[in-house]
């Protein structure tokens, strides 16, 4: 195959658009073809990310077609739209540099962009910002949501509840076994003992984390911090009360992050998160 018009295909779709008829994987892959026909390129490779986002490059064929080897057999990267290789602004100009560092060209078919022109280069950077502002604002859509839910109470956002707890249908339930874990976590600390010494007693015992890991001095000190064994979820700087069974008082919650905070040797780091007592 002749050098200079060897053309790398790349096709991708997120899990969300796997309805879209306009991105599905067979269509874009057809009209690149399509295009490679018109305008005689050869077709180096084909490379597909099914169900992959366009923020990020961890996408199996995305680094695939970049690794040293691969990159040998092609000297176009042909997509059929921009925002099907990148959707970060950052993310496309680093991949701009390596495609010039190693001599390649970059073309989108449907948008008749190529590098080999000024005006073209100047072109795919606008419209790759463009795709970059639509993808921040589904984001900030997305955390207005979210935040809104929190500030009305709506219930446990998706994350993975803590240890002593489960989740169903968006509220807490308590794990009785690891719930008797913690309320011994929080008594041993407020009886004086030192974080690591918890941790000695509670590997003897062979008590263990909910993914079977030994206790140590910071996934302790992760369950110290935590509001939810007082009854409040932590959302940022948001406390809404949950009607899960409770581990400590607010009260003793509020003793264990001062003397917590009494033990660090900075002044300037003592700065414990209280909860407002009712």
């Amino acid at each position: 195959m002749p050098e200079g018009n060897r053309a790398a295909l790349y096709a991708r779709v997120s899990t969300d658009e796997q309805a879209n008829i306009g991105y599905s994987l067979d269509a874009q892959i057809e009209r690149l073809r399509q295009y490679c026909a018109i305008y005689d390129l050869q077709i180096a490779g084909e490379y597909v990310d099914d169900g992959y986002s366009g923020t990020n490059t961890r996408r199996p064929a995305y680094r695939h077609m970049f690794s040293p080897e691969e990159r040998k057999k092609w000297d176009i990267l042909l997509v059929l739209k921009m925002d099907r290789i990148h959707r970060n602004s950052a993310e496309f100009i680093a991949m701009m540099d390596d495609l010039r560092k190693h001599d390649k060209e970059f073309i989108s078919a449907s948008e008749k962009f190529s590098t080999k022109t000024a005006s073209g280069r100047f072109a795919l950077d606008i419209i790759q910002r463009v795709a970059q502002l639509e993808s921040e604002q589904i984001g900030e859509r997305t955390y207005i949501g979210m935040r809104q839910k929190a500030e009305t109470n709506g219930g446990v956002m998706g994350f993975n509840p803590p240890f002593g707890y489960g989740l169903e249908d968006g509220e807490l339930y308590p794990i009785e076994d690891e719930l008797e874990t913690v309320r011994d976590i929080f008594s041993m600390y407020l009886s004086g003992m030192a974080i690591t010494d918890i941790a000695y007693n509670l590997n003897r015992e062979c008590r263990l984390t909910r993914r079977g890991n030994p206790w140590n001095k910071y996934n302790l000190a992760t369950i110290l911090h935590n509001p939810v064994y007082a009854g409040y979820m932590r959302w940022e700087e948001l406390r809404q009360k949950h009607s899960a069974e409770t581990v400590v008082s607010i009260e003793e919650f509020n003793e264990v992050q001062m003397l917590f905070a009494s033990r660090i040797r900075d002044p300037a780091k003592r700065n414990p998160e209280l909860l407002a007592e009712s």
